[in-house]
């Protein structure tokens, strides 16, 4: 039998006729989705993506060169000027060619008409210029970047600065012969020679200096910006201070030079120039009679100190001192004195000396918030130190809310207090006074060490055991302690807690914490602590700008008071804890208003022998109280006498301008 199976040859044909009209529309089908593909994606490319491209078109002829405007001022509540800007002119040269390459024959001509046009510039510069700011020929054709090592084609080269007004009628009326140079207003930055708050206010450098700051780095990410919004290497921006942290509203918006450009990146054309605009002013809280008082007063002091007795000797070894001044119902923060301070005008070029940076590296940041280069003692103590006596006023407060006693409980204060296994460990009160029967309040005047640890540390401890460290920690961040206080300045340090020190039983750290021998803290921080205490558990944000305004002086921001948290108890508690804030204070003599207060006299360890800070808070008035008041003293001895007095001059200040009573005593 045949294995194969002839097929019919018409069967055979129209089987070849129905695959090939199946391969014609597969292909009419494909093409029809290739044509619809390509008209959708030329409407999007005409519809869509067209403006994009349109823009990007432009940008590829033109380019935006940025003119940075003139910086806002930074004004006190009193009126004077802290820190402002003066105009100055500047000469820039645009290069009107792209090859000045000394081994070709274009590059040779270019070169030589750049050097003739460099002796026409000094031959003015010397006939108009300040005498004492002339320039060489070499230095001006370096500022012509003729290689394009620091600038493209297009940009303008900044030639010289501040140019005298002789200068700059010259070159506005004889511009057409020195094609591509341009007189440009500029600023230069001016503090106030009377040295007001100046780590507070800050202080600028060039932008270029700028790239280890992290403030800085989303502007330097941002791509395809409003012109008006670009920063140049070579303006001057916030460093540190209200300068940095308002940078955006002081800087302004650039104007800019729309310049049109060849294939060569070189100027091809007119430009059109659009003019900056200026930056906003601060008014800050900053009172500068009082902060001229607060200043004057630490300086005083130290070298009071020096020379006379406080805890049995004199304290030649303090160097530094802070103070901050708070409104209690405003948070606006009247005084930031940081001591010694310097002058930030030797930060005009933007850079300073080596010499001058030696003077001045310890000490130029704001010691009131921060801990580093911003002031040391002689024995090599920051600005943060333990807040000692000062704290139990707050102790108190935490062992009334936790029930460890009431305001009727009284203890036998016999000068020490023994705590730990077999009462092993002890505290002595100071000097070793031995008070007797106490309440609460009575602890709190005469400061006593014993009753803190016994009826506070140790107690905290028998309730909570271990975890009595985060009840202690909860406490001291609602009063601002531990964490940022929300000071508009770009560092707000936290502290430095060492009763979370874990090589130390919780026992130990509870007992030294309840009198203050275990937290360092900010002098900004003691003051909203000292706020909160006046009322009565509201922390407010302390505040150093109360408005902001543009060049007319229409008001742009308004800041209101702001309260971070508040800490509910009862009012028993609030009233025996203020009512016992009556330490005796011989510089308060004769002060006309019943005031609360209380003096710390913390301990730090330099190479086995225990040195005293001076701390001291204070509110007044009692009732209805107005002002608080924070200073430290680093190796100043008893803070009754090395910062309350400091405290009293700026009470007296504050009362003068604006009055605790209600009404200015000028």
């Amino acid at each position: 039998m045949n294995k194969f199976v002839i097929e019919d040859p018409q069967e055979q044909q129209a089987s070849m006729r129905r695959h090939f009209y199946i391969r014609l529309n597969l292909f009419f089908f494909s093409a029809f989705a290739l044509f619809t593909l390509i008209i959708i994606r030329l409407a999007i490319l005409q519809f869509v993506e067209g403006p994009s491209i349109s823009m990007e078109e432009v940008k590829m002829r033109f380019r935006d060169v940025p003119m940075p405007p003139v910086r806002g001022s930074i004004l006190s509540a009193d009126g004077a000027k802290l820190a402002y800007s003066t105009p100055i002119q500047t000469l820039y040269l645009t290069l009107q060619k792209s090859n000045y390459d000394s081994t070709t024959e274009t590059g040779r001509a270019n070169l030589t008409e750049a050097e003739a046009l460099a002796k026409e510039l000094k031959k003015v510069f010397d006939s108009y210029g300040d005498p004492n700011a002339q320039m060489t020929e070499e230095e001006i054709l370096d500022a012509m970047d003729l290689k394009f090592r620091r600038s493209s084609g297009f940009a303008p080269r900044r030639i010289k600065s501040n140019l005298t007004e002789q200068e700059t009628a010259y070159f506005l009326a004889q511009k057409s012969r020195f094609p591509g140079i341009d007189i440009i207003e500029e600023s230069v930055r001016h503090y106030d020679p009377d040295l007001v708050a100046v780590q507070t206010i800050g202080y600028l450098k060039k932008f270029q200096s700028t790239y280890d700051l992290a403030w800085y780095q989303p502007i330097r990410e941002q791509r395809n910006a409003d012109p008006a919004l670009q920063y140049t290497e070579d303006e001057f921006v916030g460093f540190d201070g209200l300068e940095l942290y308002y940078q955006q509203e002081l800087r302004g918006k650039n104007g800019y030079k729309r310049v049109p450009i060849d294939p060569r990146n070189m100027v091809n054309g007119v430009p059109e120039i659009v003019p900056p605009e200026k930056g906003y002013d601060l008014h800050t809280t900053i009172n500068k009679k009082v902060q001229q008082v607060a200043e004057q007063a630490i300086l005083d002091q130290i070298e009071w100190v020096h020379q006379n007795l406080v805890s049995g000797r004199v304290h030649p070894h303090a160097k530094t001192g802070y103070a901050v001044a708070m409104e209690v119902d405003t948070g606006n923060v009247i005084v930031m004195a940081s001591m010694p301070d310097y002058d930030t005008n030797v930060w005009q070029t933007g850079g300073v000396s080596n010499e001058v940076w030696n003077q001045i590296s310890s000490n130029y940041r704001n010691g009131t918030v921060w801990p580093y280069s911003s002031g040391r003692s002689d024995h090599d103590f920051e600005s943060t130190v333990y807040l000692g006596s000062t704290i139990k006023p707050l102790s108190v407060l935490i062992g009334l809310n936790e029930g460890l006693f009431t305001t009727k409980t009284k203890y036998n204060d016999r000068g020490i207090a023994y705590f730990g296994r077999n009462d092993s460990a002890s505290v002595r009160n100071s000097s070793g006074h031995v008070y007797g029967p106490l309440y609460p309040k009575d602890a709190i005047r005469v400061s006593s060490n014993a009753f803190m640890v016994d009826m506070v540390g140790e107690k905290l401890y028998n309730k909570y055991g271990a975890k009595g460290i985060q009840v202690w920690d909860d406490y001291m961040k609602q009063f601002g302690l531990g964490v940022p206080t929300g000071i508009d300045l770009p560092d707000d340090f936290r502290g430095i807690l060492d009763y979370k020190d874990e090589s130390q039983t919780a026992l130990s750290r509870l007992a030294y914490a309840s009198f203050g021998q275990q937290g360092k803290y900010t002098t900004m921080q003691l003051a909203q602590y000292a706020a909160t205490l006046a009322n009565r558990g509201k922390r407010m944000q302390p505040r150093l700008v109360q408005k902001i305004t543009d060049a007319e002086g229409q008001v742009v921001v308004q800041f209101e008071p702001k309260v971070l948290n508040e800490v509910k108890m009862k009012d028993a508690y609030w009233d025996e804890v203020i009512e016992g804030m009556r330490t005796a204070v011989n510089a308060f003599e004769g002060f006309p208003y019943d005031f609360a207060r209380k003096t710390g006299t913390s301990q730090q360890d330099y190479r086995g022998e225990l040195l005293d800070n001076g701390v001291f808070i204070a509110f007044a008035p009692r009732e209805k109280p107005k002002l608080a008041v924070a200073v430290v003293i680093p190796e100043g001895g008893f803070g009754a006498y090395s910062a309350a007095p400091v405290a009293r001059k700026i009470f007296d200040a504050y009362d003068r301008e604006y009055g605790l009573g209600g009404n200015p005593k000028k």
